[in-house]
């Protein structure tokens, strides 16, 4: 585990609403791909999404930002959907940067992140405030009709996948809630493309407005449904 007690709670967290000790080391524990100052941010946006509906994750891979934001779903009385296929993006297939082989299943030889992820959920004691779907992100957003608080899209990041994940998610998001997008990159040095590519879509199409309060932490940014 990295980290310890000290670095349990954002600093800058209104009183109330620090993220439990319990969770943040959980956070620490779980793999994936996310810094200790975006993941409070995350934390605080979806705290504030919760406020309008519904939460929902597109890209569960080992369930580490979905400990976050259960946490904050539950803090508010919400559930989480979490999203994932659990084949793994395409930096996870054999021969790729972040391909892990203790992930494939020995019979099948796909990965397969869900045993991961429910693992981290129960480690974190979150189980009961997520709903883990598992499934293909557009065919999951063809069949779901209520308005959302927040949508995070942490999914694929071809454009393909990440035209996707927008196209199918950010029509459900309710007025007033919020659209986060991990791994905005403008430098293309920095990392891909594709999601700060959608996350100009969501500016150009004039429904959602960049919150200077939650957005610019690192590569998160947070829009609002106008």
């Amino acid at each position: 585990m990295n980290g310890n007690a000290a670095d349990a709670a954002p600093a800058d967290a209104a009183p109330g609403e620090e993220i439990d000790p319990r969770v943040w080391a959980a956070f620490q524990e779980a793999t994936g791909f996310m810094p200790q100052h975006e993941a409070r941010a995350l934390y605080a946006a979806a705290l504030d999404g919760a406020r309008i509906g519904p939460l929902v994750e597109i890209g569960t891979y080992l369930g580490k930002s979905a400990i976050l934001l259960a946490a904050a779903a539950r803090a508010r009385g919400r559930t989480l959907l979490t999203v994932d296929h659990h084949r793994g993006s395409e930096e996870h297939q054999p021969g790729w940067e972040y391909h892990d082989p203790a992930l494939v299943d020995p019979e099948l030889g796909l990965l397969d992140t869900l045993p991961g992820a429910r693992r981290a959920l129960a480690r974190a004691g979150l189980e009961r405030d997520v709903i883990m779907i598992v499934g293909r992100s557009p065919q999951v957003a063809a069949l779901w009709r209520l308005p959302l608080g927040f949508v995070f899209i942490d999914g694929g990041h071809t454009d393909e996948a990440a035209q996707a994940d927008y196209a199918s998610w950010s029509p459900l998001v309710a007025a007033g809630g919020l659209l986060a997008i991990h791994d905005v990159f403008p430098d293309p040095a920095d990392g891909g493309q594709a999601p700060y590519r959608i996350y100009l879509c969501a500016l150009e199409s004039g429904r959602f407005a960049e919150d200077p309060r939650l957005s610019g932490t690192g590569s998160l940014r947070v829009l609002r449904r106008c």
